[in-house]
């Protein structure tokens, strides 16, 4: 079952991915990277697995992303 905190709001999935906030709108809009809505507030969700997947879709697999810190607890990111 998918929780509300397997979703990235728009700002934190743009630094998941590395993009700006705009050209994730922008590639929702195209049908590029598909956005749910909140069910109440109606803003833009990405869902965590759906990010790593488009990722994994782009370039060789090998893009590396700077996260801050803020981003990295909030995405559940541990050190290794």
């Amino acid at each position: 079952m998918i929780k509300i905190s397997d979703y990235l709001t728009v700002g934190d999935a743009a630094a998941f991915v590395g993009v700006s906030k705009d050209t994730l709108r922008r590639w929702d809009r195209a049908g590029k990277l598909k956005a749910r809505r909140h069910p109440v507030t109606g803003y833009r969700l990405y869902l965590k697995t759906h990010l790593d997947d488009f990722l994994g879709q782009i370039g060789d697999g090998r893009t590396i992303v700077k996260r801050s810190a803020r981003v990295k607890r909030r995405i559940g990111i541990r050190k290794r």
